[in-house]
């Protein structure tokens, strides 16, 4: 019987926090529930010598096999080239782009180390899908191992163009690996697009597998959009079942019946955060009528530890929220409310019920189901509206919600009053539209799809086989 084997970065182990059970971790346990199978992947534990494992616990028919990383492999690889090289070339921010030849000969020794771990778990019918940026070597080396189950790759963050990607001295290498999986799934057209560019650049535009010296079978890659997606009736259902939890009764009580401006982020720089709280100054400034009658709550838990970007944003924001309070704040109101904090599922679906407006202004993102989330979360009756960065890849779906570019703060600012002071009955019209699209791209068809391209590639390579 044919077993789904999912690898990424991280684990989401059964006993964990449900604040882990979002985007890939909903769309991952679903499609592992119903073919059965493996979720392989590092458990956050760093250890001084070799990392031992992989240590196995069984879930109903999901087994997850967790390994260790050396101290020295969590700073090299993880906070060194896959989040200082690889992430900020993604996202098209070369501000905190650096690059160095051991941080990157790391990076192949992890997903090598991954390989020889997963292995021995493997079976002849299995399907693997990998996940993410951190994870692009990882075909090329189960290929010189003698694995030849059909594998895919799904990036979850955007594939830069070309005259970007080329800033990484090893671009080359990356494509040639990328090519070593039978499906290679994105989130955007765009993003396919500026992925065939680049195997164009290199020779590789027939598909052609490159990388595959091990893969006896000759199979072909195929690459596709799949656009990530989320479970709407569970958004809905947490949203109105979470209305008498004691984080939302207090919320809207302190709100006093002003309208609510929400943003939920991790603290990262991508994720345009000093821009908006610019804008959000700009909205007061511009537009007079809406200070002590408008609330901003920014919710963004601390993510990545040890990078020194990471600690230079959370102080960047503290400084800039108590401004804006400084500044505009009466006795009975404080304009923004900065939690650096994490909240679970339910509790920010409650949130997000109770917002006028949601705030997803990204200078770049992949997909961003946030907004998806936030759309989900709202009232038919009186729905709430998303102002959305153009250059987040969910704009791609959502034409309907409000969109900005993140980087014009007067232009973000007059996006926020205008969401504030749309009619009810357009609100309820751009709501519609959008919910359907999600409804259509949810988290179902999002794995059904990309299991199924990888269904197919097993058919061929059992008909390629002599």
């Amino acid at each position: 019987m044919t077993r789904l084997v999912n690898v990424s970065n991280r684990v989401a182990l059964p006993s964990g926090s449900s604040n882990a059970a979002g985007g890939l971790a909903v769309g991952v346990l679903a499609a592992l529930r119903e073919h059965g199978g493996i979720w392989f992947g590092w458990n956050g534990r760093t250890v001084k010598g070799e990392p031992a494992g992989p240590q196995l616990t069984q879930d109903g028919n999901i087994t997850y096999a967790t390994i260790e990383l050396s101290e020295r492999s969590h700073e090299l690889y993880y906070n060194g080239f896959a989040n200082t090289s690889l992430w900020p070339v993604c996202h098209y921010l070369l501000g905190y782009f650096r690059y160095e030849r051991r941080e990157f000969d790391e990076y192949r020794r992890v997903n090598s180390l991954f390989a020889r771990k997963l292995i021995p778990l493997l079976r002849p019918d299995d399907l693997i899908w990998v996940h993410d940026y951190h994870l692009i070597p990882l075909a090329s080396e189960l290929r010189r191992a003698g694995i030849n189950n059909p594998i895919g790759f799904f990036l979850h963050v955007p594939f830069p163009a070309l005259e970007m990607l080329r800033v990484l001295p090893v671009y080359q290498q990356l494509l040639r690996a990328l090519c070593a999986y039978d499906v290679v799934g994105f989130h955007t057209p765009r993003d396919l697009r500026c992925f065939r560019d680049a195997l164009d650049s290199q020779g590789l535009g027939d598909g052609a597998g490159a990388d595959r010296r091990n893969h006896a079978n000759g199979a072909r890659m195929h690459a596709d959009v799949f656009p990530i997606g989320i479970d709407v009736d569970e958004c809905q259902q947490l949203a109105m079942q979470t209305g008498e939890h004691d984080h939302v009764k207090r919320m809207v009580k302190h709100l006093h019946g002003r309208q609510l401006l929400i943003g939920v982020d991790r603290l990262d720089y991508s994720k345009g955060l000093e821009e908006r709280f610019q804008a959000f100054t700009r909205l007061l400034e511009n537009y007079p009528a809406n200070r002590n009658q408008v609330s901003y709550i920014q919710v963004a838990p601390k993510t990545r530890t040890g990078v020194r970007a990471y600690d230079d944003i959370r102080e960047a924001l503290e400084q800039t929220a108590g401004q804006i309070n400084g500044r505009f704040a009466d006795i009975d109101w404080v304009p923004v409310r900065y939690l650096n904090r994490a909240f679970d599922r339910a509790t920010l679906m409650g949130f997000f019920r109770e917002s006028s407006v949601g705030l997803v202004t990204p200078v770049r993102d992949g997909m961003n189901l946030v907004v998806k989330e936030f759309i989900a979360s709202q009232p038919l009756y009186d729905p709430g509206m998303p102002v959305l960065s153009s250059l987040a890849g969910a704009a791609h779906e959502l034409s309907d919600a409000i969109l900005v570019n993140p980087y014009d703060v007067d232009g973000v600012a007059d996006a926020m009053h205008r969401a504030l002071n749309m009619s009810e009955g357009e609100r309820r019209e751009r709501h519609s539209s959008m919910l359907a699209v999600l409804r259509r791209n949810d988290i179902t068809a999002w794995r059904t799809r990309f299991v199924e391209a990888l269904l197919q590639a097993q058919g061929q390579n059992q008909t390629a086989d002599p």
